[in-house]
């Protein structure tokens, strides 16, 4: 059966999550479901992250094998027709190996968190971005994030159901970016390492928008991740501002373009 590399874009808000649920939505399901108009059968397919509910992707990865030899760009057109009017799109779509997997094969993967300060509520951008009222001092936040980089036991900031056989992570990028705005200030956050435990993304912005705030300070950061103790974690910030945005393999099915 060929298998296929899927690129994938999604507007979180709608679903469960990615993953699969037999009572509620998930993009899993809908691009499973869009599969089964092209080939009628029951379709399983993996992707390189299991986004939580609320959480958006620019660029999530995902395979499937399907029955005929079909042509990527017509797959990728085909399945785009069948997601409507679900928020999600398949960007590209390219042949691999029958060995390659969309997580197996992953060496990293990359998530970028959108924060607003701004005082009006939004409207373009409402659940699409973590709103917060008060004004933020980038310097500082990267400061804290510097803190965490590296190899470490990061208990402090994983939920307390993550399913992950070790705490241990290395965080190999927690770069914040301002962004100059009218009516505010944007921060994003670039995050990049290997793998990630359950809500460690969020719990890193969550933590460092109270260092911005100047309610915490960089050695509380510190102190924090040394703790080793979910209590010690500052708070858990929203999913909407999240987005998967990169997935790095050896052979990158998707080139830059």
């Amino acid at each position: 059966m060929p298998r296929y590399a899927l690129q994938v874009e999604y507007h979180g808000a709608p679903f469960a999550g990615w993953q699969r649920q037999a009572d509620q939505p998930s993009v899993q399901g809908a691009i499973e479901h869009a599969l089964s108009k092209l080939e009628p059968r029951a379709h399983t397919i993996a992707a390189a992250g299991r986004t939580d509910a609320g959480v958006h992707a620019t660029h999530q990865v995902a395979h499937c094998d399907m029955e005929r030899d079909w042509d990527p760009f017509r797959l990728s057109e085909a399945l785009n027709f069948h997601l409507k009017p679900a928020p999600v799109a398949i960007v590209r779509a390219a042949r691999v190996a029958d060995d390659w997997h969309a997580r197996f094969s992953a060496v990293e993967r990359r998530y970028t968190f959108r924060l607003v300060c701004r005082r009006a509520p939004l409207v373009h951008e409402a659940g699409l971005v973590w709103q917060v009222k008060h004004p933020l001092d980038g310097t500082q936040m990267q400061a804290g994030a510097d803190r965490l980089l590296g190899r470490h036991d990061f208990t402090t900031f994983r939920s307390s159901i993550c399913q992950a056989d070790s705490p241990v992570r290395t965080l190999d990028e927690l770069r914040v970016e301002e962004i100059a705005r009218p009516d505010g200030q944007e921060f994003r956050f670039h995050v990049r390492a290997r793998s990630f435990l359950h809500n460690q993304v969020r719990s890193f912005v969550g933590t460092l928008e109270r260092v911005g705030s100047g309610a915490w300070t960089p050695d509380d950061v510190t102190r924090a991740l040394e703790a080793k103790d979910r209590a010690a974690c500052g708070p858990v910030c929203p999913p909407e501002g999240l987005y998967l945005s990169g997935v790095g393999y050896p052979d990158d099915p998707f080139p830059q373009i």
